[in-house]
């Protein structure tokens, strides 16, 4: 089910709730999310994203990097 599919399902579901402590409740989660995804993010400054951009450089040149098929490895060992 995609993206719009969930969502028209979920609309749906929550026009069929007649208990409005739950729509209360529902209310604060939905407020307390978007809130919580409006401070998480930050875009960089310019200069911050010089200076990570210079810094992957460096680690690239220096070989502090890992390579695809090891990355996928360590990936299956945090299941």
């Amino acid at each position: 089910m995609n993206i719009e599919a969930r969502k028209l399902s979920l609309i749906q579901e929550f026009l069929s709730i007649q208990n409005e402590s739950i729509i209360v409740k529902l209310e604060k989660l939905i407020n307390k999310e978007k809130k919580s995804a409006e401070n998480d993010f930050k875009p960089f400054t310019i200069d911050e994203f010089n200076k990570r951009i210079d810094k992957s450089l460096d680690d690239f040149k220096n070989g502090r990097t890992i390579n695809h098929d090891d990355l996928i490895k360590e990936i299956e060992t945090w299941k």
